[in-house]
Parts: C-alpha cells; sequence; structure tokens
C-alpha cells in the first residue's frame, strides 16, 4: 500500500512539474506588445471597504491592500450607475445606460439590455487579437426560450416566484453575442432567481427546484437552518444581508459556495489560455457575486470579521484577488498582465449600519448604493501592470467605469466603432505614463429612481430634491419659491451638506442646460458625433 502511495505521491509530482514548465515556454512565447487583460468586477463594494482607503475600515482587506501599493490607484472613480445594471452596461459598452428606452427589470429574467451590434469591451478585444471570457454576474438580459409559447413567461402563484421558462433550452443575446468567446454566469445577483449557471448559452443543470424546498435544509458546513423567510433556530447567528428571494434554482446549485465556483472557472480560463494558446493574449471579465446580498460567506471566512457576515464576505471577496495574482505568478504571465479591480457602485450601508457596525462601507463620502450622492457611485478602481507599474501612483482626477471602452481601445491601438462608446474618455495616460491630467471635463451620475447629476470641476448639479435612491428621502417634490433641484460644491462641501442651488442661478442653469444638452444629443464625447 506505501508503494502504491509513493507511485501516485510521484506522479502527481511529476504532472505539476511538466504543467509549470509548459507554462513557463508559453509565457516566453508570449508577446509582449498586447497584455493580459483581467477586470475584477466587486458587487456592491464600498470605496472605504478597502481598508487602506479607510484609516477607520472594520472591514479587512490585506491582499487589495497589497495590490494598492505597486498600481495606479484612482481616488475620484465612479461608476456608470448606482446600482448594477447601469454600472455593467456602462462599463462594458461605454455609454450611459439612460440612453436606453426605459425597460422594466425583472430579477434574472429580463430582455437582452445590449443593442445586437454594439461594440463592447468583449468585441472591441476580439478585434485586437485578444480570447475573451465573461464570468459570474451578468445582470444584462437574456432570451429566454418557453416551454409553452402561447403563456407569458413570468406568472405568480402565492409566494412563489413559478415561470414558463423551458431551461433544457438555449439562451441567447447574452455574452457570447456580444463579443465573448467563453462564458459561465449566473444571470443576475446572488439574491434574484432563477440562481441556475448559464455556460455558452445552455443551462448546466437544467433540472429546476424552487429555492424555499431546496433550503429547508442544513447549508454545507454551516450549524443553522434556512426557510423561506430566512430565519434560523439560532439568533445569535442573524444578521443583516443573509437572505434571498425565492425562485426557480438548479438542483445542484450552491448557494454558499456560488461564488468560489466562478471563480475557479476564471482561473481555470487563465490557465488554459496561457498553456493552451500562449501567442494569443486574453481579456478576462471575472464579475463576482459578493459582497451583495446574501452576505454567505464560505466555511473558511465565515466567522473570521470582527463585523460579522458583511465584513466575513469582505474578506473572501479580498482572497480572490490574491488567488488570481497568485496564479499569474504560477504562470509566469504577471508582469504583462493587467489585474483591474473596482466595484459596480457604492455599497447599501446606510445611517443605522454605520451607527450598528461603526464602519463607514462608502467612506468618504456621503449617501451609499442607489443614492445619486457621491456614496452611491464613488467606487475603488486599482489598476495593476507589474511590468509597467513600479510603485503606488494616486490620481485625484475624475474618472468612470464607462471610460473601460475608450481606455482598451487606445491600449490595443484601435478606433471604437462609429457611434459606439459615446461617453467614454480614455485614461489609458494615467496607468502607461502617471499622467496627472484631467482625462474629463464632466461626467453624469444616474441613482436607482432616475434622478441624475452632472459634475464639473467643484460643482456637482442634481436635477432634482432627494436621495434619488436607498437613502430615504428618495424623492422630495419641490415647494412653490425653493428649490428646484440640488447644487454642491464639492471641494469645500464634499458630503453634500449645503445646498447652494438658490444661492447661485447662474451656475445652477448652466450645469441643468449642459446636463439637457449631453443627454438629448446622444453622447458626451466630441469625437463620438
Amino acid at each position: 500500500m506505501e508503494h502504491q502511495s509513493m507511485k501516485i505521491t510521484i506522479k502527481i509530482i511529476v504532472l505539476c512539474s511538466l504543467s509549470l514548465a509548459i507554462a513557463e515556454a508559453a509565457a516566453q512565447k508570449r508577446p509582449i506588445s498586447k497584455p493580459n487583460v483581467i477586470v475584477i468586477l466587486a458587487d456592491d463594494m464600498g470605496y472605504g471597504d478597502i481598508s487602506a482607503n479607510n484609516p477607520s475600515a472594520r472591514t479587512k482587506t490585506p491582499n487589495i491592500d497589497k495590490m494598492a501599493q505597486k498600481s495606479v490607484v484612482f481616488t475620484d472613480a465612479h461608476s456608470g450607475g448606482a446600482v448594477c445594471i447601469p454600472s455593467r452596461y456602462g462599463l462594458l459598452t461605454g455609454r450611459y445606460y439612460f440612453r436606453l428606452p426605459e425597460r422594466k427589470d425583472f430579477l434574472g429574467y429580463l430582455p437582452p439590455l445590449i443593442e445586437p451590434g454594439r461594440e463592447t469591451i468583449g468585441s472591441l478585444m476580439q478585434k485586437a487579437g485578444y480570447t475573451t471570457a465573461a464570468i459570474g454576474k451578468w445582470h444584462l438580459g437574456l432570451n429566454w426560450q418557453l416551454k409553452d409559447k402561447s403563456k407569458p413567461q413570468i406568472s405568480l402563484q402565492s409566494d412563489k416566484t413559478v415561470t414558463n421558462t423551458d431551461f433544457s433550452k438555449d439562451v441567447s443575446g447574452g455574452p457570447n453575442s456580444l463579443g465573448f468567446n467563453y462564458s459561465y454566469i449566473l444571470p443576475a445577483s446572488l439574491d434574484m432567481p432563477p440562481y441556475v449557471f448559464v455556460k455558452n448559452n445552455r443551462v448546466v443543470d437544467p433540472n429546476v427546484i424552487l429555492t424555499a424546498d431546496a433550503y429547508k435544509r442544513t447549508l454545507p458546513g454551516t450549524e443553522f437552518v434556512w426557510d423561506r423567510k430566512h430565519t434560523t433556530q439560532d439568533d445569535v447567528y442573524w444578521e443583516r444581508g443573509v437572505w434571498w428571494r425565492n425562485g426557480e434554482m438548479s438542483k445542484t446549485f450552491d448557494m454558499e459556495n456560488s461564488m468560489d465556483s466562478l471563480v475557479d472557472k476564471g482561473l481555470s480560463f487563465i490557465e488554459e489560455q496561457t498553456i493552451g494558446n500562449p501567442e494569443k493574449p486574453f481579456m478576462l471579465y471575472l464579475a463576482l457575486t459578493g459582497p451583495h446580498t446574501p452576505w454567505l460567506a464560505n466555511k473558511e471566512f465565515k466567522g473570521k470579521s470582527s463585523i460579522g457576515a458583511y465584513g466575513d464576505f469582505v474578506a473572501q471577496v479580498d482572497s480572490y484577488v490574491a488567488q488570481v495574482n497568485a496564479r499569474l505568478k504560477e504562470l509566469k504571465i504577471d508582469d504583462n498582465t493587467i489585474v483591474i479591480f473596482t466595484s459596480d457602485n457604492g455599497a447599501p450601508w446606510g445611517e443605522e449600519d454605520i451607527q450598528a457596525y461603526s464602519h463607514r462601507s462608502n467612506y468618504p463620502k456621503r449617501g451609499q448604493k442607489g443614492d445619486i450622492y457621491e456614496g452611491g457611485h464613488h467606487i475603488p478602481l486599482i489598476v495593476q501592470w507589474p511590468g509597467e507599474i513600479k510603485e503606488k501612483f494616486e490620481y485625484t482626477q475624475t474618472v468612470s467605469l464607462v471610460d473601460f471602452m475608450a481606455t482598451f481601445s487606445e491600449l490595443t491601438g484601435q478606433a471604437i466603432k462609429e457611434k459606439n462608446g459615446e461617453d467614454s474618455f480614455s485614461f489609458y495616460d494615467v496607468i502607461k505614463n502617471r499622467s496627472r491630467t484631467p482625462v474629463r471635463d464632466q461626467v453624469i451620475y444616474i441613482s436607482s429612481r432616475n434622478l441624475h447629476a452632472i459634475k464639473t470641476d467643484e460643482w456637482k448639479y442634481i436635477d432634482g430634491l432627494g436621495s434619488g435612491g436607498f437613502t430615504e428621502p428618495g424623492r422630495i417634490k419641490p415647494v412653490n419659491g425653493g428649490p428646484l433641484g440640488q447644487l454642491y460644491n464639492l471641494k469645500s462641501d464634499p458630503l453634500e451638506q449645503n445646498n447652494l442651488y438658490m444661492e447661485y442661478p447662474p451656475k445652477v442653469k448652466e450645469l441643468k442646460a449642459l446636463l439637457d444638452k449631453l443627454k438629448t444629443q446622444g453622447y458626451s464625447k466630441v469625437v463620438n458625433r
């Protein structure tokens, strides 16, 4: 038996050595001129959740902090929307989401939002010779086929979401038709049905049940039992954020370990491309499902944080950055791989959470996810490129996730297709040459309740009253003789406490006119006229 065990061990060592040798040879053949690109997009992670960004942070992110030490760190980066759909649309297309006709979002069943033929960062990089992959949360719509074409897709029975979706049939309109060679996605958030993985237009496990039935059982690695209302037998563990909507779910879907599964797919893609296709660069869009609800950390991180389930989940997200960087080093491709870490919007972390946990997820800004205030869309953005960036460089000017399109265009030396990337400005000169020159003269924000704002220099104009999002009051009806909107000087008032709307009528008029013009003309970047 000992002899057999030794033979197996030797075989494993030989295989691992061979794999690393192949990887090293592959890395040596890889063209230096085209770096690989990996975008790690966290879900609902606030700027202040990165411990390096927040001197009072109670969340710990040692791996992201380490990454930032030799990266370009953007201190005034913003998402294209204060919630996930507008943000993801803007990131992938270089176009503001409000330019689309208004549509109703129904969880993971919504139809495709990105129009056929529209340029995405996937199709752009494909044209430059990249192999591209979209892995993780999608939430930009799919075309689902129906069991009964004479009936609508969605029906509600009691409190259970039951649909007319045929999960055994191909889906369309997703990443594979929008410039991604490979995809392995969750249709929406991890608290929204359907809870299924879709690999290259096919549901991985079409055997669908209801979450209410599946989770009346003990989750792996836990000592409590879930029911449909998300209560537990042990009240000590019960915390805000550990919940999800009832609905359809693949029988083999593992809620607790689903994000691990997605990251494993991402790591496998990196390795397969490096070893199997060494002459061709790759781009990976790795969209994590956390720390968005449910705050359900795996066994390794559960109970490790001083602020409970949320802190555990943030630590788990941080670990993925370490895993990606470790794999790149293993494969000896880290020097020529750009790794971008960012988040789709601010954290859903209101005043009650700040007081209860003594932690400010959206430090140092006012507001939270969904809001038009800075905390709703101010996000971490860190760009690592070891072959080019040797020490930390802070860029304090404004950029947006919408700018990825133009930045990747300049990186690969190609033009964006006409009438595409209408709102994207390149910050390539910042990461390549550490330029401090502003790349934007204005930026537009959109809240979850469709309130719009524009910022130029230190001035920010909001075209309405209220937060426009999760913080109450969300919308305020103007009164006779009162302000119709909000105007803040972010240089003197970074927390947006003093509304100057009534004091600076010319500035209000100027910024409202500019906002209206950029919205109606269909672009905010002159070269896309």
